[in-house]
């Protein structure tokens, strides 16, 4: 199926407007515009006109009023149209997932699988909408009761990311409807057009189920129109943002100032553990994904490998080989393993990140160049790169958005390997490859990997949503998706019901009245 083809079956035309309040579309045509370019072969996708200030006001008003309505909606009718989108999204799978590969670079199945996300957290909500349990408590008052309930919070924005164009959308938006909150979806202004697709894919849903207008919502537009705004708007208690760390503290600075709050989901530097206990034929996949899928754009990418000295040199032999296996090309092609990255703009992120390493004594090993030719006309495709370093090198304890993997040897018991993963700034994924019962616990303890993300005998990459997914550190605190990470998105409220005769005061006072 060409390009134009599956644009076509999403509704997508040469230029889109830039807000939807779930199905009317609008926005100022004067604010200039968006142009996707496909890092795959580089050509025009389509523009998205960015939305103004004024659009962005409108679109405020529009949620408030649209949260009055939305939160008297009982929660298991929220899940009911929930459900309906996660059905509309199924029958859209193969062409959404073909936007988000060619838009963002990922490869086919990838693309496939974060559409498949978005349905696996719609039905995750639709169960969701039953279960937003609250506690009872024992008053210390004779003939009262206590408890907690949990009450919609208002609007949220999302802020996402490039990397994952839409389901990051849906880990927030699906969670926050059937809590009975309305959001606001700001994408990333590389990858506008995937997000204009998930609204035409939904807004018949909204529609023939007569969802306020304002429920669901999206904004395309830069920083300081929109972004900024947002972030500082008083009438948004949440923010959910997923992006850089330096992105991240500014927006945890300007919501804590307010009082609000947000979920920040920021870098990683994740790290993967191979003890002479691993059995390397069945790790090798799993690092060589974590480190090339989606050619190392992925928060939770696989960055540094810290092997133990005993089988260093057989690690690096074989992740030398793997690599010169690699099949690189357009993501569209089943056939190959590695995509582009975004834009020139990252290709020139990775080329300076080596340069540097270099320079702080590390040895590239494998790949690193920037590859040529018509098949990579778009120029932004490179080969995964293999660097021997140590791990308190500068480089190494940054988060470089490529694919670079960082060798590092370690040498004693595995706790001189936890130490070493957990010394950088960064908290978000990591793994260790083990059959030694003793390591693995090790590492799961409160003394070991200090990641929101910890694994055994798997790969840095690849969350399920069933789990909170997040990190510690630099990389937010936040936590989305799974688990009981829709308490962010709703208030508490601890009530006391005095059904007796009386009514005693606290600490004992009386008043004679």
């Amino acid at each position: 199926m060409t390009s134009l083809e599956f644009l076509k079956e999403l509704n997508l035309t040469s230029q889109s407007q830039g807000v939807c309040t779930g199905t009317q579309w609008y926005g100022s045509k004067t604010s200039g515009a968006y142009e996707s370019h496909s890092p795959v072969d580089g050509k025009t996708i389509g523009s998205v006109f960015k939305a103004s200030r004024e659009d962005y006001e409108k679109l405020i008003t529009t949620s408030e009023k649209a949260f009055v309505e939305w939160r008297k909606v009982p929660g298991p009718k929220r899940g009911e149209i929930v459900r309906q989108m996660g059905d509309a999204l199924r029958e859209k799978k193969s062409v959404l997932g073909q936007l988000v590969a060619y838009e963002m670079g990922k490869s086919l199945q990838e693309g496939l699988g974060e559409v498949q996300e978005m349905i696996d957290i719609c039905d995750f909500s639709v169960g969701l909408s039953r279960q937003m349990y609250g506690l009872t408590m024992h008053s210390e008052r004779p003939n009262h009761r206590m408890y907690e309930q949990w009450h919609p919070l208002g609007i949220v924005g999302i802020i996402s990311a490039f990397n994952f164009p839409v389901a990051v959308w849906a880990w927030n938006s699906m969670i926050a409807m059937v809590c009975g909150d309305v959001s606001i979806w700001k994408p990333s202004e590389k990858t506008p057009l995937s997000a204009i697709a998930c609204f035409h894919i939904i807004q018949g849903v909204l529609k023939s189920n007569n969802v306020p207008e304002g429920v669901m919502s999206l904004i395309v537009g830069d920083v300081k129109t929109v972004g900024e705004p947002m972030v500082a708007d008083t009438r948004v208690p949440l923010i959910s943002a997923t992006g850089s760390t330096r992105m991240g503290k500014r927006v945890g600075e300007v919501v804590g100032a307010r009082l609000g709050r947000s979920i920040l989901e920021l870098g990683g530097n994740n790290a993967i553990i191979v003890t002479p206990d691993t059995d390397l034929k069945f790790a090798a996949p799993a690092i060589v994904f974590g480190a090339v899928g989606t050619c190392g754009q992925r928060c939770t990418s696989t960055r540094r490998l810290i092997i133990h000295e005993s089988i260093f040199d057989q690690v690096k032999t074989m992740l030398v080989k793997a690599y010169a296996g690699l099949r690189i090309g357009s993501p569209l092609d089943q056939q190959n393993h590695v995509g582009p990255l975004i834009d020139k703009d990252a290709v020139d992120l990775m080329q300076k990140a080596l340069v540097e390493a270099r320079a702080q004594g590390a040895t590239i090993v494998a790949g690193g160049e920037v590859l040529k030719g018509e098949a990579y006309s778009s120029g932004c495709y490179v080969k995964p790169a293999l660097v021997e370093a140590r791990p308190n090198m500068e480089i190494v304890r940054e988060e470089t958005f490529a694919p670079i993997l960082y060798l590092l040897k370690y040498s004693g018991d595995v706790e001189n390997a936890i130490a070493m993963q957990n010394d950088v700034k960064q908290g978000l994924s990591s793994s260790i490859f083990t059959l030694n019962l003793r390591e693995a616990e090790a590492f799961l303890s409160s003394a070991g990997s200090d990641c929101g993300i910890a694994n055994v005998n798997i790969g840095t990459s690849g969350a399920e949503i069933g789990g909170a997914f997040g990190g510690e550190k630099d990389t937010g605190g936040g936590r989305e998706s799974g688990s009981d990470a829709w308490r962010a998105y709703m208030r508490r409220q601890t009530n006391t019901i005095n059904y007796s005769r009386e009514l005693p005061l606290a600490q004992g006072i009386k008043f004679d009245i």
